[in-house]
């Protein structure tokens, strides 16, 4: 699953990179200003998720905080 998962990661990155180069063309520098300002706000998102759990753990702490304690 681990190897998988790099084939897969690894080829999204390289896809972005060939996407942006075919079709951004003049613009890719503010292309990679934009994906830059996505990344910074999911950044801060989760800093803001991860301030308010407090504690580090498992998939029950993410769904306790996520969605109470019923579901969890």
């Amino acid at each position: 699953m681990l190897g998988i998962g790099a084939i897969i990661g690894t080829g999204i990155f390289v896809l972005t990179g060939v996407i942006a180069a075919e079709y951004a063309g003049p613009a890719i520098i503010l292309s990679f200003i934009l994906s830059g300002l996505a990344c910074v706000f999911a950044a801060l998102c989760y800093a803001e998720f991860a301030s308010t759990v407090p504690v580090s753990g498992s998939a029950y702490t993410y769904s306790y905080a996520t969605f109470g304690e019923m579901i969890a």
